[in-house]
C-alpha cells in the first residue's frame, strides 16, 4: 500500500470571506491532487486520450476537522479506499495535513472511468489498474453498481423554466 501527496501552497485567491480555507479550494485541491497523481504515474491527460478514457466524479463529500490559512503549506494524500473488481468503479480517499501533521480535513470522491467515444463507463487498461492497486488503502472496499445506486442524491426533473414563467430577466407579467 503506498500513499500519495501533494504540496499546495495556501494562495490569498484560495481564502473566503471568513479568512480560512474556501470549500471550492477544497474540491480544487482534491482534483488536483489526483490529477497531479495520475500524471506522476503515467495516467495523465496524454495516456488519457490515447485510451480514449476519462475520470469522471460522481459523488464528493468532505468533513473538516482545523482551519487551513492564507500562506500556509497544506499536503493532500490520494489513496484508493474503494474499487470495483473491473475498476470501473473507483473511491479516493484524500486527507488534508498541515507540515506538523496536523490533520484538518478528509474527502471521499467517488467516481467511474469512462470511454469518451461512447460516454459510458468501462473498465480502464491494465495500466491504471495496477498502480490503482498499488495505491489501495488497508481497507479498500470492493465497490459495485449497488453503491452506485446508493449515493444519496437521485435526479429530480423539473418541468422547462421556460416554461415556468420564472425567468429573472422578466420585468413584469405584461411581457
Amino acid at each position: 500500500m503506498s500513499i500519495y501527496h501533494h504540496k499546495f501552497e495556501v494562495r490569498w485567491s484560495d481564502i473566503d470571506a471568513n479568512k480560512h480555507l474556501a470549500n471550492s479550494s477544497y474540491v480544487a485541491y482534491c482534483a488536483q491532487t489526483r490529477m497531479a497523481f495520475m500524471n506522476t504515474h503515467h495516467m495523465g491527460l496524454k495516456e488519457l486520450s490515447r485510451w480514449g478514457i476519462g475520470p469522471v466524479i460522481l459523488h464528493e463529500r468532505y468533513s473538516f476537522f482545523k482551519e487551513i490559512y492564507a500562506d500556509q503549506t497544506v499536503f493532500v494524500s490520494a489513496e484508493i479506499s474503494g474499487m470495483s473488481e473491473d475498476a470501473s468503479i473507483y473511491r479516493f480517499l484524500h486527507k488534508f495535513y498541515l507540515p506538523d501533521g496536523t490533520h484538518c480535513a478528509t474527502s471521499e470522491a467517488t467516481g467511474v472511468w469512462i470511454d469518451m467515444m461512447l460516454r459510458k463507463s468501462t473498465s480502464p487498461p491494465d495500466d491504471i489498474q495496477e498502480v490503482m492497486n498499488e495505491f489501495r488503502s488497508e481497507n479498500t472496499k470492493v465497490l459495485t453498481r449497488e453503491d452506485l445506486r446508493e449515493l444519496p442524491f437521485k435526479a429530480e426533473n423539473v418541468e422547462a423554466f421556460h416554461k415556468q414563467g420564472t425567468f429573472a430577466w422578466r420585468k413584469n407579467a405584461d411581457q
